[in-house]
């Protein structure tokens, strides 16, 4: 026994030895800065931050390959802990928060088959997509809630998934968890900058509204008799929620589910109620803002578009300020509304609403005559909004008889014509070239010879088959200094000074390659009804300080909705001063603020993937069954006969509590499918 023992022991010792040098050997040594970091982080390694853990995390904190705010899961705290180990300044972050964009459970649901295999989302979806008919709605299983590492998710009594806000750090495991996608990260950026898409489950009203509220989430809580938290919901998509109350033509109505019953909700006077009451109240209800950028953006018009894209740079943390010709704000809805549609003191109230989320307002300063581009960026804005609109903003401002430039050596087709017809003396240079106008552009290339150019180019979206011209008319027009391009589009404005100087253009002659060049001129004319959205930045990229060669710069298009063709910059129709341009104009002013905030973060503007449109297919339904009994619509209080003498009183009162309550249930709270029934 003895000699087994010293056996055992020798060899112990020997491979305790051995260990001892492979230690030695083979030891690397641990950076004791990432061993700090390390120490700060939650230990989680859910993967939010890109890494595969938290090791691996800190490791690329102390290499500056992340940053120190980079750890969603540890939440600010974390972050500040961190730069204080590397002795830097942390800038304040915006907070997401997990999002479930499904309402019906697989219980109240259209489905394929009943699911009994495997309690995992995953294997549900393998066999065909999983048993709910619709394409992106929740299984139900709870894979999301077991892969939170925070455990802010739990399934809830309808077999939902239930968000703990307070726990729930961002972290994303439940996005990649969910099969579906129906998980979202969601900020206040990304409400703003989220278009919808063929992903999302949406409500015909809903996909129907131009500036794309959730309606049935607005009247749910309208229901629940949370009026503040509808108001927000209005306000996430459309801050004139009094204005667009009174004079919107809903088509979100039009649009609405329940006509296929008996008649649509009265979706424009619940969103009214809502907004009535925070005005009578005093108290403003406004929604959350991201944190600062510190960065001055420019908006050249105060109409309902300036206004909305000013709003809404103020939430996504920018520093707006509008520039108004007029002595006051509200464009179009102060001048051509009358006030038994619009009392004023509304429209004021709602600019003040505005003008509070952090916009400020310079009136009686008109682009071109008092500033310019470039006096705009030595002022210190990093970028410029232009949405002073055309035609209709000329005739508000007395001026549709001239061709007076908005945008110096940038003239609108419609009253530079009607100016040379009256006999006025328009400037336009040596060389001019024609954006758009099909053949009468060929007409308006003789006006600009005969008032003093030498070349005009023509820019068309046409084929020289479209435009029924033969090579000889072509030869002609060259002979006179007339040229065309065919199959061609303008997609950029640049220019050195305060005037535009030159067009990029995209061609593809005969459907062959896609081809870009440039064409300077002393005036460009738009075939346009009004002067398109534009967004002016900087040309070239600044020294080490941060400072310029120069003040040259281009105009880029936000991104809009999708078309079959891409138009360019100019479109070929555009809204009219209608009650349905001011709600339109909401949404493309709220698209405006998202192109220039991606700009100035990324360098780019990319439009969202599978955006719906008018014409988009998505799945629907075309009758409804086993509704619960309701009331029939509410109607409208109108001002008594004897009163409307007066032209400044309201035509329409507005709905009481009890009205809006009985109406707020004949909402079925419509998701892609599904709906509210009695029974299913």
């Amino acid at each position: 026994m003895l000699i087994e023992a010293l056996a055992i022991g020798g060899i112990g010792c020997l491979a305790a030895a051995g260990l001892g040098v492979a230690a030695k050997v083979f030891y690397v040594e641990e950076d004791p800065l990432v061993v700090a970091i390390e120490e700060e982080l939650p230990g989680a390694n859910c993967g939010g931050c890109g890494y595969a853990g938290c090791s691996s995390a800190a490791e690329a904190i102390a290499k500056g390959e992340m940053s120190p705010g980079g750890c969603v899961g540890g939440g600010p705290e974390v972050g500040v802990a961190v730069a204080a180990i590397l002795g830097v300044e942390l800038k304040e972050t915006e907070p997401q928060i997990a999002q479930v964009g499904c309402r019906y459970p697989v219980q109240r649901s259209d489905l394929k088959y009943r699911y009994q295999g495997v309690t995992n989302c995953r294997a549900a979806v393998q066999l065909a997509g999983g048993p709910k008919e619709c394409p992106v709605g929740c299984i139900g299983l709870g894979s999301c809630a077991a892969a939170c590492p925070f455990d802010a998710l739990e399934i809830g009594p309808d077999n939902l998934p239930v968000v703990d806000p307070y726990k729930c750090t961002g972290c994303g495991t439940c996005v990649r968890t969910c099969p579906m996608g129906i998980m979202r990260l969601t900020s206040v950026s990304t409400r703003i900058l989220n278009e919808q898409t063929t992903d999302d489950c949406t409500a015909p009203c809903q996909r129907r509204c131009p500036a794309g509220i959730d309606i049935p989430k607005q009247i749910n809580l309208t229901a629940k008799g949370d009026y503040a938290g509808a108001l927000r919901v209005i306000k996430e998509r459309n801050p004139l929620p009094l204005i667009c109350g009174r004079i919107c033509p809903h088509p979100c109505e039009v649009a609405c589910r329940r006509n296929l019953e008996d008649e649509a909700v009265a979706i424009n006077p619940l969103k009214r109620f809502v907004a009535d009451l925070e005005r009578t109240s005093g108290e403003r209800v406004q929604p959350y803002k991201a944190p600062p950028t510190d960065k001055k953006v420019a908006v050249i018009g105060g109409g309902v578009a300036g206004l909305s894209a000013a709003y809404f740079l103020a939430r996504l943390g920018h520093s707006p300020v509008v520039f108004e010709a007029q002595d006051n704000l509200g464009g179009l809805l102060r001048s051509a509304i009358p006030q038994s549609r619009l009392p004023r003191d509304i429209l004021d109230w709602e600019i003040e609403g505005i003008l509070e989320m952090g916009v400020e307002a310079r009136c009686g300063q008109m682009f071109g005559r008092d500033f310019d581009v470039p006096s705009l960026f030595d002022d210190g804005f990093e970028a410029c909004v232009l949405t002073t609109g055309g035609w209709d903003a000329a005739l508000m401002m007395g001026q549709p008889n001239r061709a007076d430039e908005t945008l110096p050596g940038l003239k609108l087709l419609l009253p530079m014509t009607m100016a040379l017809a009256m006999g006025q003396k328009v400037s336009l240079g040596k060389s001019v070239v024609m954006v758009g106008g099909g053949k009468d552009s060929l007409a308006t290339s003789e006006k600009c010879l005969e008032n003093g150019a030498e070349s005009v180019v023509i820019v068309l979206r046409r084929t020289q088959k479209d435009m029924g011209l033969t090579d000889e008319d072509l030869e002609a027009l060259a002979e006179k200094g007339v040229s065309i391009k065919f199959n061609s589009r303008v997609v950029r404005l640049e220019g050195e000074t305060g005037a535009v100087s030159k067009v990029v253009v995209k061609t593809a002659p005969n459907g062959s390659e896609e081809t870009v060049f440039e064409l300077s001129a002393d005036n460009i004319i738009a075939a346009s009804g009004r002067l398109p959205g534009l967004i002016f930045v900087r040309k070239g990229e600044p020294d080490e300080n941060g400072q310029y060669a120069d003040n040259s710069w281009q105009a880029i298009k936000p991104y809009g909705l999708p078309t079959d063709y891409d138009p360019g910059i100019f479109q070929s129709s555009e809204p009219v001063s209608d009650y349905r341009a001011a709600v339109e104009a909401i949404g493309a002013g709220r698209r405006t603020a998202a192109s220039a905030h991606q700009y100035l973060s990324e360098g780019e503007i990319t439009p969202p993937a599978h955006m719906l449109t008018s014409l988009t297919k998505v799945l629907d339904v075309n009758q409804l069954m086993n509704l619960n009994q309701v009331a029939p619509r509410q109607p409208m209080p109108m001002a008594d006969e004897e009163k409307l003498v007066d032209p400044t009183c309201e035509i329409e009162l507005g709905m009481d509590e009890e009205a809006v309550k009985e109406e707020a249930k004949r909402c079925l709270n419509c998701g892609l499918i599904c709906y509210y029934r009695s029974k299913y």
